[in-house]
């Protein structure tokens, strides 16, 4: 096993045994995608009984705010670890859920220059025109973001960083201490605008599944896309 494979299966286990302890309930299977700077996680097999209860009661936004509440009471420790097993510090940690297919996804921004040799887009996929559909989208749920940075990560994976996202009644509702109730009103909101920028188009994949989180002290936002397999 190459030292890669197994520091992705050592942060794996640790993260998979770390949720079944504070959930009651782990994932059944985890995969780390490590490429400097950043780390994604993804979760499958990832819903308590309770929570499956929830599900029922359509109370998704409970299962969201609760799970929100317990991965900030579990941000600093996630970040000390992940730091130790990379030797690398995290200087951020993000985290994103689809209740419906019982996945999650954690992204970790690491404290490491860009390496563009390791991310680059291939040449089937249109870059400049992935990141035009993203602005569109992101113009018609807030703004045009101040910048916008796509990467490569993986055959499967495209992270998308978007800076000065927030409009004035957002960043308003955020001093007024809707923090969580604001993450929770964007999330469907800006996935459904980007199920409509048709995306797959300039990518020439298929899109599985997308995740998004927010720093909204930064102002600043994460959204990651995991693609199905190119013979699928």
């Amino acid at each position: 096993m190459t030292k890669e494979k197994t520091l992705q299966s050592e942060i794996s286990s640790y993260l998979s045994s770390l949720l079944r302890e504070h959930f009651g309930k782990g994932p059944t299977s985890v995969f780390a995608t490590i490429a400097i700077p950043f780390i994604t996680i993804h979760f499958r097999g990832f819903l308590s009984p309770m929570e499956k209860v929830l599900m029922k009661q359509k109370e998704e936004q409970r299962i969201l705010e609760t799970r929100d509440l317990m991965m900030n009471d579990l941000k600093s420790e996630i970040i000390l670890s992940l730091s130790k097993y990379l030797a690398i510090d995290v200087k951020e940690l993000y985290a994103d859920w689809d209740l419906e297919k019982e996945t999650g996804l954690i992204i970790g921004v690491l404290d490491a220059g860009l390496n563009r040799e390791t991310i680059e887009w291939p040449k089937e996929a249109d870059e400049k025109a992935f990141q035009e559909k993203i602005n569109e989208a992101s113009k018609r749920a807030e703004k045009v973001p101040g910048s916008t940075d796509t990467f490569w990560l993986s055959d499967r994976t495209i992270l998308v960083r978007r800076s000065k996202i927030l409009v004035q009644i957002e960043k308003e509702l955020i001093r007024n201490g809707f923090e969580e109730q604001l993450k929770l009103a964007k999330r469907p909101l800006e996935h459904r605008v980007l199920e409509e920028a048709r995306l797959e188009t300039v990518l020439k994949r298929q899109i599985s599944e997308t995740f998004l989180d927010w720093n909204f002290d930064k102002d600043l936002g994460y959204i990651v896309f995991l693609l199905e397999p190119k013979n699928s």
